[in-house]
């Protein structure tokens, strides 16, 4: 489970903290499924800006027993919001795959290599997940699949529509604005409104 929201997370009322998560459990391993707040950077002005866009935490955990998983041997993937996105732009027969290295740019890029591809299952009964992580610096080259079925991804679907505006940081815009400020922001923007409508 994970702190859904941080100190910063609700900068006009005192945030309230909450632990959520998701979980599937199969056969061959488990899949949790965590959101993680956007982070966010206080201004002179004593406004707040979205320093770091939040995202979906995906665990894998391998079975060891009927109904026992290694959670020590798990592996994660962090979807950000247009990853989120794409998947939930899948459809019954649509496949897509993401590559993260999370030294991309750096001396030690393809040290660890991460990919996640979601597929159809061949019986038209879902998509599955099949997470591929190499870390050469922990020599570790390990993979983990589990099927997810129409109505646990629809699930998974909804949630994620649900949670994307939170991801943006855009509920705490909606919670900041009140009726004595409106004519006071939108007088101050009218020049950008202008702009638009001069094209």
């Amino acid at each position: 489970m994970h702190l859904l929201s941080s100190p910063l997370a609700l900068p006009y009322c005192q945030p309230v903290r909450v632990f959520v998560g998701h979980s599937i459990y199969k056969g061959k391993a488990a899949l949790t499924v965590e959101p993680r707040a956007p982070e966010f950077i206080s201004l002179d002005s004593g406004a707040y800006k979205v320093s770091k866009e939040g995202f979906i935490l995906l665990q894998f955990a391998p079975a060891v027993a009927a109904r026992q998983y290694d959670w020590n041997r798990k592996q994660v993937f962090s979807l950000s919001v247009p990853e989120i996105g794409m998947l939930l732009s899948l459809g019954e027969k649509d496949s897509c795959e993401f590559f993260h290295d999370p030294f991309k740019g750096r001396s030690d890029e393809g040290k660890i290599r991460k990919l996640l591809k979601a597929e159809p299952l061949p019986d038209g009964s879902g998509h599955f997940l099949n997470l591929s992580v190499q870390n050469r610096i922990l020599n570790v080259d390990d993979s983990v699949y589990i099927p997810i079925t129409k109505a646990e991804f629809a699930v998974l679907k909804s949630a994620f529509n649900f949670i994307i505006p939170y991801l943006l940081g855009w509920h705490t815009f909606g919670n900041s604005i009140r009726p004595e400020d409106s004519a006071r922001l939108n007088n101050n923007h009218r020049s950008d409104a202008e702009l638009e409508w001069s094209r």
